[in-house]
């Protein structure tokens, strides 16, 4: 179970983290038409999706704002033990890859990939 909850907490940092900046972004893109940059970085806006014609809109960011807040769904689930948010994790897993290449967002990746992996290994303990 403690590969499970390490697993749902990684999702939880994704989930969290990325859903803050997104409502940072939502909200700039809201008042101001463009979008809003942290620490130098923009909030979900001159990556892939622009790069290919798709700019950065409300409608957009919402998505990844929903994916976000599934995210700590699934996370909270895990964190129950329960199989539900195990499969609404790996289930996210390509939705949230198509906006972390369109954003070109860097960290997800990497913390999702080894989310993935700690809830694979702790399968079995989920009910």
């Amino acid at each position: 179970m403690l590969l499970i909850r390490i697993g749902a907490g990684l999702l939880a940092v994704t989930g969290a983290g990325f859903g803050i900046s997104c409502v940072i972004g939502l909200r700039s893109l809201i008042t101001t038409g463009d979008i809003a940059f942290i620490y130098g970085y923009p909030t979900y806006g001159r990556g892939h999706f622009e790069r290919y014609g798709i700019p950065s809109t409300v409608p957009l960011l919402f998505a990844f704002l929903a994916v976000c807040v599934l995210e700590l769904v699934a996370a909270w689930l895990l964190w129950g033990g329960r199989v539900s948010g195990g499969v609404l994790a790996l289930a996210l897993v390509p939705v949230g890859a198509v906006f972390w290449w369109g954003f070109d967002l860097p960290f997800p990746p990497v913390l999702v990939a080894v989310s993935t992996l700690l809830i694979l290994i702790g399968w079995r303990t989920l009910a």
